[in-house]
């Protein structure tokens, strides 16, 4: 991947990491080298013979330590994982409590994975979160490391919508390179008989802020003995980890007797390995008999069948793979395992290498959602059984003030206030709002107009929502799943802009459930905005209703007069008065008052390479959704350099602007509501 970043992350946990901040801001030369960041990976003690590729460093796991990791800071995720909740499902198909769903995604190579997004929007850029129980970084190779760390952006980014990530030890087959003494170098033991690698693991994870560990062994040649070393180790590491707050899962390849055998089912080949990890991924080679057998075990030995991850290889044909769903979430009876989706980072690699966000995200939704394209109604003619269709949606928006510009993490364009702050493409999974859980639902009984993710137009970020369409009747759009209280002084506000045809558009607010799966929430509607063609028209609005317009959008704040209680669900019912539609929602917001953020100090250049700039900086006091670093060009315009949750920042390529003699940068803290704090700034000689 192409090493310019434009943002990165510096974990609360690496604070102690970096020199003591100036009580100003540093105007003199970074002495330090500015290297590029790139997401951790290790061997477990040895390394091959030879010398690494270009690009690659081989590591230790052995040898690594906190205070020795020049990068952690890059690499160590901010964002808590999120409590969820499970509304009423949006279809009659779709269960809480039974199967559920694991993703294993490559989102780079293992060497040179950017630890702060790049200059690029082509990413899989990963947003069904709401059918996700487990995502792990899938990856590693023997000619580069073993074991991945997942990347600050990844993980910050499934924490926001509830999802545990978990880094990966691939021990490869033979045929891949392996070599059986990484197996024996990772389940060693010391003199009092513990295993290091296994505390080593934890401590890595916990530095790092993710979730825990993938475990898959498959490297051939073992012995009865290796094999109970490597339980042992397994059981080791799930108790450290299990102290930590993180989780181990097994893959079904090495079994007791240390052979590599894949059993595509539980049995006792393999089920000490499962009793010693939380979960266990069943390889592919399952068959309805096996999974049946195997859900029937798991309860014999007092655990859930859903802990067992059913393998579906979709890396080759995506939605379009041949599966007996009956096998592991049967329609008419209960489901018999759980889900372990392999690669479904298709949906962005199988099309040409010209695709854009939006064909991604097409194809992202006919793989989650299904063919119709509305999880409201799933399509019993599609062979791919989406998991829309059988699994409940969770969400997180459960705290106030709550606030979304709907930013998928990646863009064609930086966007502030309808305005193009950088016109550079980019991407970072870390600045991906918690995005709507059911894509999407529509209500009409007319015409469905398209709904999707647009990136040629955004209010903040590099996308918003677009409806396109003849709105020949009325149209309801659930946007967000919520448990949010109202209170008498709540308000909502919506920021939109119609683009061609007018309409009349509607907050829909509900204070209830639906009364019964797939069935429309039980909505009040509040008018917002009166369109007609070609001007502006303000009847229908209640009292209260504030309107501002800036840049072509218009943000209406609507009071939620006589609604207290919970929020359930936040839509908006749009009528057309002149069609067809063009209708962009830019942000939503529900809060009780304004807060704006304090502003963050000490801001310095930690590293310099000519154009090349490591940025850190002082934490704002307070809650804070993220930083945004702008340079401050001659004629007083600002252009956006990146975004970040945590606080440090990597640049490269810059050049002197205008003559200039120093650059000017500015750090802004940005709350939940996406005000921002008064700068602080920092000037860097050329």
């Amino acid at each position: 991947m192409n090493p310019t970043r434009r943002t990165v992350l510096l974990a609360g946990a690496a604070a102690a990491l970096l020199p003591p901040l100036p009580a100003v801001a540093a105007t003199r030369r970074a002495d330090a080298t500015a290297t590029p960041p790139y997401a951790s990976y290790w061997y477990p003690d040895s390394l091959p013979s030879g010398t690494p590729g270009t690009g690659i460093t081989w590591r230790s796991l052995k040898s690594w330590t906190a205070a020795g990791d020049a990068d952690l800071a890059f690499n160590a995720a901010s964002v808590p994982l999120a409590p969820r909740f499970t509304p009423t499902p949006a279809n009659t198909t779709a269960r809480s409590g039974q199967a559920r769903v694991q993703s294993l995604v490559s989102f780079g190579p293992t060497s040179s994975n950017p630890s702060q997004g790049s200059a690029t929007a082509d990413y899989y850029a990963l947003t069904h979160w709401a059918y996700l129980d487990e995502l792990v970084f899938w990856g590693g190779s023997s000619g580069e490391g073993l074991i991945l760390a997942p990347n600050a952006p990844v993980v910050d980014a499934a924490h926001r919508h509830g999802v545990p990530v978990l880094g990966n030890i691939f021990l490869p087959p033979t045929a891949y390179g392996g070599q059986l003494r990484w197996t024996r170098d990772l389940v060693q033991k010391d003199s009092s008989g513990h295993y290091p690698l296994a505390a080593q693991l934890v401590a890595v994870a916990a530095a790092y802020g993710f979730d825990g560990w993938f475990v898959n062994a498959e490297t051939g040649g073992g012995d009865s003995a290796l094999g109970a070393d490597m339980l042992g180790f397994v059981k080791e590491l799930k108790a450290l980890a299990a102290a930590r707050g993180q989780r181990v899962t097994w893959y079904d390849a090495m079994t007791v007797s240390g052979t590599v055998s894949w059993q595509g089912a539980l049995n006792g080949q393999n089920q000490a390995f499962f009793q010693a990890a939380d979960d266990m991924f069943v390889d592919f080679r399952w068959t309805a008999g096996t999974l049946a057998s195997s859900g029937t075990k798991a309860g014999q030995l007092g655990r859930s069948r859903y802990e067992l991850w059913a393998g579906v290889d979709v890396e080759s044909n995506g939605s379009n793979t041949s599966v007996n769903w009956d096998a592991i979430v049967p329609t008419t009876k209960a489901h018999v395992t759980s889900i372990g989706l392999y690669r479904p980072e298709w949906t962005r690699n199988h099309l040409p290498a010209s695709r854009t966000p939006g064909e991604f995200h097409a194809a992202d939704d006919r793989f989650w959602t299904g063919r119709s394209l509305d999880p409201s109604e799933p399509d019993a003619g599609d062979p791919w059984r989406a998991p829309a269709v059988s699994v409940a949606d969770r969400s997180t928006v459960s705290g106030m003030p709550f606030a979304s510009t709907f930013n998928t993490g990646h863009g064609l364009r930086w966007y502030e206030e309808g305005a193009v702050t950088s016109d550079a493409p980019w991407n970072h999974l870390g600045l991906q709002d918690r995005l709507p859980s059911r894509r999407w639902v529509v209500r009409t009984e007319g015409q469905r107009p398209a709904v999707s993710f647009d990136f040629a137009d955004a209010w903040r970020g590099g996308s918003s929502v677009l409806v396109d369409g003849e709105l020949d009747e009325p149209v309801v759009l659930d946007v967000y799943a919520a448990r949010l209280p109202a209170g008498a002084d709540t308000v909502v506000e919506l920021t939109h802009r119609t683009d061609a045809g007018a309409v009349n558009v509607e907050l829909a607010v509900a204070l209830g459930e639906p009364s019964a799966p797939g069935a429309t929430p039980p909505y009040s509607y509040l008018p917002v905005s009166a369109v007609n063609k070609g001007r502006q028209q303000h009847r229908g609005r209640r009292r209260g209703v504030r309107v501002k317009s800036v840049n072509g959008w218009e943000t209406v704040t609507v009071p939620l007069t006589g609604l207290t209680g919970t929020i359930h669900a936040v839509g908006v019912r749009l009528t057309a008065t002149d069609g067809p539609v063009t209708w962009r929602l830019g942000a939503l917001a529900v809060r009780d008052g304004v807060i704006t953020p304090a502003a963050p100090s000490g801001l310095r250049v930690t590293a310099a390479s000519g154009g090349d700039l490591r940025f850190a900086w002082t934490a704002a006091p307070g809650d804070v959704r993220q930083y945004t670093l702008h340079r401050l060009l001659a004629d007083g315009t600002r252009r956006f350099l990146g975004g970040t949750c945590q606080r440090a920042y990597f640049v490269s390529g810059l050049q002197p602007e205008q003559g200039e003699p120093a650059a000017r940068f500015e750090l802004r803290a940005v709350g939940e509501l996406y005000t921002s704090s008064a700068p602080v700034t920092v000037t860097h000689p050329w």
